[in-house]
């Protein structure tokens, strides 16, 4: 099962994401954060909202209790790191 190990935060909606598997992602939030009309979601327009993140039962985590699975967040990745070295 895929978890999310660590987050950290890179630029606009932008976070490295690395993964149980040992892949390091760079994933881009941009497109759900605003293709999704939902309150949940779109409160994530605010880039103080969407820093806000944490770590929680293997994902990533904001505290409007809006959580992604760790393959839709491995499959926003627009950039795979450990591939890049």
């Amino acid at each position: 099962m895929l978890h999310v190990e660590s987050a950290k935060y890179q630029t606009e909606y932008k976070i490295i994401v690395t993964f149980n598997d040992g892949s390091s992602h760079l994933v881009d939030f941009e497109k759900t954060i605003f293709g999704d009309s939902r309150a949940i979601v779109s409160a994530l327009q605010d880039l103080n909202v969407f820093k806000g993140f944490s770590i929680k039962n293997h994902t990533i985590s904001w505290a409007n209790g809006l959580d992604f699975a760790p393959e839709f967040i491995k499959d926003c990745s627009i950039k795979v790191l450990n591939e890049i070295a």
